[in-house]
Formats: structure tokens, C-alpha cells, sequence
């Protein structure tokens, strides 16, 4: 079989100091027939001028405002030529392998994979694959733990993360690519849900690793856009039955997270991120029928990937409270049931 063409597309909004380490090693794995877009942001760090020397034969697409990652991933995708789409990070540097690695699930089981992300230095796991609670909470699995213990082979995940996201070409253009309204966070969730909806399958490709300069913390902002993207996710993607079976937790689960904002000083954020998505309902509510018209499998199919533990040690100690942990898996268990 002859070998997939990859197009690596890289959303960069000025990220040159980012740029300066991870394109030497990326642009010395790329091979004849593969291309790399870099989408320009609207930087103003003069990105565009010194491209020619970190990567002579990059295609860059030059935007006029920043629209976001998402917008920008579907510029690159656009503009893409290759079989394999991968969308990686400014700030992730391939690792040694990457590349034929990334490449490997190509014509297998897999609708979507992602790349073993880790830390700075590499030996401790960024994330291992998306772990999606019921409620639309996502979180990057395994974070923290030895690079040693993720995952030995391509294993599923709950959701594929856009640090390092891999995906054919064919099966970005089925699904329509990002939800550009997103600007960024959790658009790589709504993906991943999107295709499990078609009856895909997503997963973890640990031969194919890459080091990332993770923060989680990047200002109040990100709560208003993380906020705003769960819900909408949950509404766009979630099978009727399934959103009418897990309303009552989703609504207990606003008013904690409102209790949350307030302790945390991001209270004017989540109440922004809930205007947001009172005033976008309308259009949410037409995009789900466009997106749940082209479901392929049962509510429970789409489902069984979906954790009841939350497990992240962003929930702090609410998430190992024994009554709330027993209580949410008692739930869940019967809503599976009830769809099932």
C-alpha cells in the first residue's frame, strides 16, 4: 500500500517563540508528498517573516483577525491536500518516530487518534487520551502520572485531544470539522462525539509521542469559553434520550458549578458563559438537528464511553467523596439501563 500523505497544520496566533523549537524537528520528519500549513492568526510577533528559515516549504494561510483555533484548524483543513489531517499544537514538539507512527493506524479500526502527549521533558503524561464525564466535563487522562504508565498499545479514549489530533481527511469533511462558534476549548470534544455518533471509534497511538508546554490556568477567559463549549456540546451531540436521561444531574451540576465559580473569583465568567449559550440556544438547537439526522448507532453505543467518576484533580475533593461518587454511579448505571 502505498504510504498516507500527512498535512500538518499548525494554528499559530504569536507563537514564534513556541514555533522556534517544535518546527526543526517536525519539518525533518515530513517526507516528499506530505505538507505543513501553518495558519497565521493575526500575529503580531512577526511569525510570518522568519517561517521562511524554520520551515522554507510550509504553506501558511495569513488571517486578517484571530478567529479562534477552531476556525483556524478548518482554514488549514481547507486548504489541506494530504489523506491524513493532523493538527498539532504550536507548543508540541515531535518526538523522535512521530511521524510514521501518526501515520500507522491509517485503514484500521480507528475514525480519529491522537498522538501519547506529554509533559516537558517527557517523563510525565500530559494526557493519554480525553476522559468525558456524563455531565460534558472533559479532562486529559492520566495527567501527571509516569510516562511509563500510559498505555503499551493504540487503546480507545473518550475523546481525541487537539494538542496532536489525527484524522482522514475523508471523515473531517463527513462531520464538517470544528464548530467555529467555539473559538477554542473543548471543539475537540464536540469532534470526537460527532464521530462516535457515525459509529467511530477514537484512540491513544503511543508510539507517536509529543512534549507540550501545558497550563491549564490562562486566565478567567478560559472559564467563560470552557463553560460556554461543555453545554454546548452536550446540546449539539447527546442523543435525545440520553439528554432527557441525564437533565436532572446537569441541572444539580449548574447549580454546583455556579457555587464553585463563586469560591473560585470566576463567578462574572460562568454568568457570561450562561448568557452566551441562552442567547446562541436557537442556533444550537438547529445545529443538533443537523448533527443527530446523521446518527449512525443507539443512544447506548454513543453512550458507553462516558465515565461516571470524576476523577480529575481539577474537581479537587468533591470527586472523591465517597456519597458522591456512589450516588453518580448509581445514576449512571441506571440511565445505561434506561437507554439501553
Amino acid at each position: 500500500m502505498d504510504r498516507v500523505s500527512l498535512s500538518t497544520i499548525v494554528v499559530a496566533h504569536d507563537s514564534l517563540a513556541e514555533l522556534r523549537r517544535s518546527l526543526p524537528p517536525l519539518v525533518d520528519q515530513l517526507s516528499d508528498g506530505d505538507e505543513l500549513i501553518i495558519v497565521d492568526n493575526a500575529s503580531s510577533d512577526d511569525l510570518t517573516s522568519e517561517l521562511s528559515q524554520l520551515a522554507p516549504a510550509a504553506r501558511v494561510i495569513t488571517l486578517k483577525e484571530n478567529l479562534g483555533f477552531a476556525a483556524g484548524a478548518n482554514w488549514g483543513a481547507d486548504a489541506a491536500r494530504g489523506e491524513l489531517l493532523v493538527l498539532l499544537n504550536p507548543d508540541a514538539v515531535v518526538q523522535p518516530g512521530w511521524a510514521e507512527a501518526i501515520r500507522a493506524p491509517w485503514g484500521g479500526r480507528w475514525a480519529a487518534w491522537m498522538a501519547l502527549v506529554l509533559l516537558e521533558g517527557g517523563e510525565q503524561i500530559n494526557t493519554s487520551g480525553g476522559v468525558l464525564h456524563f455531565t460534558g466535563f472533559g479532562w486529559a487522562g492520566q495527567l501527571g502520572e509516569p510516562a511509563g504508565a500510559a498505555p503499551q498499545v493504540p487503546t480507545e479514549v473518550g475523546f481525541v485531544s487537539g494538542a496532536c489530533l489525527a484524522i482522514p481527511r475523508a471523515g473531517w469533511e463527513v462531520v464538517g470539522g470544528f464548530p467555529e462558534q467555539f473559538f477554542m476549548y473543548c471543539e475537540d470534544v464536540d469532534l470526537s462525539l460527532r464521530l462516535r455518533l457515525t459509529g467511530g471509534k477514537l484512540a491513544v497511538v503511543p508510539d507517536a509521542q509529543v512534549e507540550h508546554a501545558y497550563e491549564f490556568a490562562k486566565g478567567d477567559r478560559k472559564w467563560r469559553l470552557l463553560e460556554r463549549n461543555r453545554l454546548s456540546t452536550v446540546i449539539r451531540t447527546y442523543p435525545g434520550l440520553l439528554l432527557v436521561a441525564v437533565m436532572p444531574v446537569l441541572l444539580v451540576t449548574e447549580c454546583a458549578v455556579w457555587a464553585v465559580a463563586g469560591r473560585g473569583g470566576w463567578l462574572r465568567m460562568k454568568a457570561l458563559a450562561t448568557l452566551d449559550v441562552m442567547r446562541a440556544l436557537p442556533r444550537l438547537l438547529r445545529e443538533r438537528r443537523v448533527i443527530q439526522a446523521g446518527r449512525q448507532v443507539p443512544a447506548a453505543i454513543f453512550a458507553a464511553p462516558l465515565r461516571a467518576e470524576l476523577t480529575s484533580p481539577y474537581f479537587g475533593s468533591v470527586g472523591t467523596q465517597p456519597l458522591v461518587s456512589h450516588a453518580l454511579s448509581l445514576y449512571w448505571r441506571a440511565v445505561l439501563v434506561l437507554i439501553g
